[in-house]
């Protein structure tokens, strides 16, 4: 179908991403279904609630959501996304777009391609470059692949703001894994350096030393920023980070940085699983305008 405000599309992943894209779609009545494996666990009844809302069709699986869609966008979780791949390639028609949104690597995303490519689909690899909630469908997008030049302006025209990286596949999520060295491993520095700084009492004197060598970052609200989205999304981090650390094995050096990152970032997670930061999916779950709420909680846990 060439005009792609007429395309049924399909989500794999109905989190926060899906969710956002969704929303965005929606606003252009364009049809859009979903699939999640979560819809019948206990985040189903508001996943479902949501898609009332904007009008989202609801699939009962990867097979049924694939085979009534002109174009899939696969938004998982790192760990998910050649699976999820393999289980869209059984059930896609010839010449569907699949667009790849997830955070791996270069290698996983060559596996995902031959899979669904193998099925006769059509897969590009996608890089979201930052964030998702304050762009959402406009997040700077690098597309990668034989088909990205081809799939940029059809998506563009329905409100993203994708830009090929390259036509060889890899290149483009190769700039985002190494992105994520830096951004991710940034937040997990933040977190242990500002709760030490906060265990030992010298926090404002940390503070204002980084300020002076970096000027330009307000470190209370960046430290804020972070400490609220790696305890919200600590397990996707992790995930993702872990496919960072298996990008810089597929260049041959030994990721020592990445997997302290996954670390940090997994062990925020677990704390958050255990209720620390209060009850998941509530207004007030990480939402603290002072990172040092947050440091107290961790350190009255790990004092006891």
């Amino acid at each position: 179908m060439a005009d792609p405000k007429r395309w049924q599309i399909g989500l794999v992943g109905y989190g926060e991403v899906g969710r956002i894209l969704a929303e965005d779609l929606r606003q252009q009545d364009i049809k859009v279904a979903a699939y999640d494996i979560k819809l019948e666990g206990e985040q189903g009844a508001a996943l479902k609630e949501h898609a009332a809302k904007f009008g989202v069709m609801l699939a009962a699986s990867h097979a049924e959501l694939t085979a009534k869609s002109d174009f899939i966008i696969s938004a998982v979780t790192a760990s998910q996304a050649v699976p999820v791949a393999k289980a869209c390639a059984a059930a896609i028609n010839q010449g569907t777009w699949f667009l790849d949104f997830n955070s791996a690597s270069p290698g996983a995303k060559q596996r995902a391609a031959a899979l669904i490519d193998g099925a006769a689909g059509r897969y590009v690899e996608g890089a979201v470059m930052t964030s998702v909630p304050p762009f959402r469908i406009k997040v700077p997008l690098l597309l990668g692949g034989p088909g990205a030049k081809e799939l940029e302006p059809l998506l563009n025209a329905i409100g993203f703001a994708a830009k090929v990286a390259s036509d060889k596949l890899g290149v483009s999520s190769a700039v985002k894994m190494c992105r994520s060295i830096m951004i991710k491993g940034l937040e997990a520095m933040v977190i242990e350096s500002f709760t030490t700084a906060r265990a030992y009492g010298v926090e404002d004197a940390v503070l204002a030393s980084l300020t002076e060598t970096f000027p330009a970052i307000d470190w209370e609200k960046q430290g804020a920023y972070f400490f609220q989205r790696v305890i919200e999304h600590g397990r996707r981090r992790a995930e993702e980070v872990r496919e960072v650390a298996e990008t810089v094995r597929e260049a041959g050096l030994t990721p020592w940085s990445a997997q302290g990152t996954a670390e940090r970032q997994a062990w925020v997670a677990d704390l958050a699983d255990e209720g620390l930061f209060g009850a998941k999916g509530t207004k007030e779950f990480a939402r603290s305008t002072d990172w040092r709420t947050e440091a107290d909680r961790i350190l009255a846990k790990i004092k006891r």
